[in-house]
């Protein structure tokens, strides 16, 4: 059989309720609500009335927030954890906050407008409101802990293609919307309860007493009148309420096609008629209670008296494995997983000997509680078997384990021995390439060097042999005042370019000495210039180069 402890906590209220699960067959063993003073006496004073201590106790976060991520839909699995880690972080750094000081959990589901695209909805929660709700619980083991907002529809009875909304109104209002089984939305409404109960407080100065003016009232509706029922006074502290959560749900229904069912939970359903209420406002989907399932068709069960306790009975459906392991915020541990199996339910399928038909024919509880039963016994011999194998399992993993340790570390030195030997290498490789380089660098200026001592050599001589052939051509009464030698390039070629500078008495002279000099092939591209008359000489200028 197996047990768990559900206790919902608000700022307020304690709702606590113990469950019991045999052969699939659920029941609430306790339930009940406290108005608290001292959180962490009242905890443990529950967990011993119920006689919880060595169950699984589960406990709602006590102020998770939540916000919306989108990935791609082909990632992996480690991709998509990495992908949704930096979306945190990058939140996390838009709004000044620590990210490290954040606990996170997630669901990814199926994005209903980008199909190829996946939407995932994170919940984050203080480490230290964490640990300060852990340490209330001194006398249990806490098994999970999880957004009450997801944790509400372990309880509901949603059939599958159908698309529903949980209205959460405890000291303020969550809204989960549920399309096809799985959890697509949780939106918050800062309206609830508290500020209810609050304003009610004001006047009879006791919260207890608050609430049960709240489950005196009946709210009258079109279908009902109005009387002067005295429990009715603080009807105008308590429809504005409830007025402005309806507005806010229908703005958050709106960006769904269809929502077939309004589910009404929390504190909020003390108040008589509230889903003829919110039925007012949503003629075209069903309101009513939110229901435990396994307790609808139950006729044994009052169950009114289990909606008041709605939030802690779905807690404890976490202890029985129902609900979303990805958003416990409890690491667990090897001695919790080991306690989850001594306290679950081991069934076999046996022979009845009377009908014949085969059937669940006993079942093991491992609390250990009482005498042992023959097959209790033989359990626990086949348990004491299977945890010798593990034991000599472990010790051979952990010896191989080692050795193989050993002998990684000893690749891994010789690894980095060889790498640190081929950097060398490589190092004194690239300093011989840069010597390379400035010994080509050398020889390419040695060689440029080499090659204009020839050119001047050559040049050097260049003027002497043209004024040796020019001697020969040139008229008597011709003059030569100044001859110069320079470099130009011409077609990506480098010539020789000769400038004469001559004078005469006679224009026609020079221009014979111009002619003699092209055509005897001293020079190529012969030009001059006009000639300009100096006192009694004609001046011209001739260029060209040479062959």
């Amino acid at each position: 059989m197996q047990e768990s402890l559900g206790i919902s906590i608000n700022n307020q209220v304690i709702k606590y309720a113990k469950l019991t699960k045999n052969n699939n067959q659920i029941e609430v063993a306790s339930f009940g609500m406290k108005f608290y003073d001292d959180l962490e006496r009242n905890i443990n004073q529950i967990i011993n009335e119920t006689n919880s201590a060595n169950i699984p106790i589960c406990i709602n976060t006590k102020d998770e927030k939540n916000t919306y991520f989108s990935v791609f839909g082909l990632l992996n699995k480690n991709d998509t954890k990495k992908t949704i880690s930096t979306e945190f972080e990058t939140l996390c750094s838009d709004n000044h906050l620590n990210a490290n000081a954040y606990e996170g959990r997630y669901i990814i589901v199926s994005d209903l407008v980008n199909k190829d695209r996946n939407r995932v909805i994170y919940f984050y929660e203080s480490k230290n409101d964490l640990e300060e709700i852990l340490s209330t619980i001194k006398t249990g083991k806490v098994k999970s802990v999880t957004p009450l907002a997801t944790s509400i529809a372990n309880i509901a009875d949603i059939k599958k293609g159908e698309n529903v909304m949980i209205v959460n109104i405890e000291e303020k209002t969550t809204v989960t919307t549920i399309l096809n089984q799985r959890v697509y939305s949780v939106d918050s409404i800062p309206n609830g309860m508290q500020e209810i109960i609050e304003k009610i407080n004001e006047k009879e100065n006791s919260y207890s007493k608050a609430y049960e003016i709240c489950k005196n009232t009946t709210i009258y509706t079109m279908e009902t009148n109005e009387n002067d029922d005295p429990n009715n006074r603080y009807l105008s502290y308590i429809v504005p309420t409830l007025f402005n959560i309806v507005q806010e749900v229908k703005k958050i229904k709106e960006e769904y096609n269809k929502i077939d069912k309004i589910y009404l939970t929390g504190l909020g359903t003390a108040i008589n008629n509230i889903e003829l209420y919110f039925q007012e406002y949503f003629q075209e989907s069903k309101c009513e209670i939110l229901k435990p399932f396994f307790a609808i068709n139950n006729n044994k069960i009052n169950i009114k008296d289990y909606i008041e306790v709605n939030s802690a009975i779905a807690l404890a459906m976490e202890g029985l494995d129902y609900g979303l392991k990805s958003l416990n915020f409890k690491t667990s541990s090897w001695k919790d997983d080991l306690n989850t199996l001594l306290h679950s339910d081991i069934k076999t399928l046996g022979k009845n000997k009377k009908t014949g038909n085969r059937s669940n024919s006993f079942s093991f509880d491992m609390n250990m509680k009482g005498a042992l039963k023959p097959s209790e016994m033989w359990l626990v011999r086949g348990c004491s078997t299977v945890l010798m194998v593990v034991i000599i399992y472990s010790v051979c993993s952990i010896f191989l384990g080692n050795q193989i340790s050993k002998k990684t570390q000893d690749a891994q030195e010789v690894t980095a021995d060889t790498n640190k030997q081929v950097a060398a290498v490589t190092s004194d490789d690239n300093k011989v390439l840069e010597k390379k380089k400035d010994y080509d660098s050398f020889m390419a200026e040695l060689d440029d060097a080499s090659s204009q001592i020839e050119s001047k050599r050559s040049r050097k001589n260049e003027i002497p042999t043209l004024l040796n052939q020019i001697v020969y051509i040139i008229p008597k009464s011709v003059q030569l005042t100044k001859i110069n030698n320079t470099e130009v390039t011409v077609d990506e070629r480098t010539r020789q370019h000769i400038t004469i500078t001559a004078q005469s008495t006679k224009y026609e002279q020079l221009a014979y000495f111009k002619a003699r000099i092209s055509n005897n092939g001293y020079l190529e591209n012969v030009t001059s210039t006009e000639g300009t008359k100096e006192g009694d000489y004609v001046v011209v200028t001739i260029e060209g180069d040479l062959p």
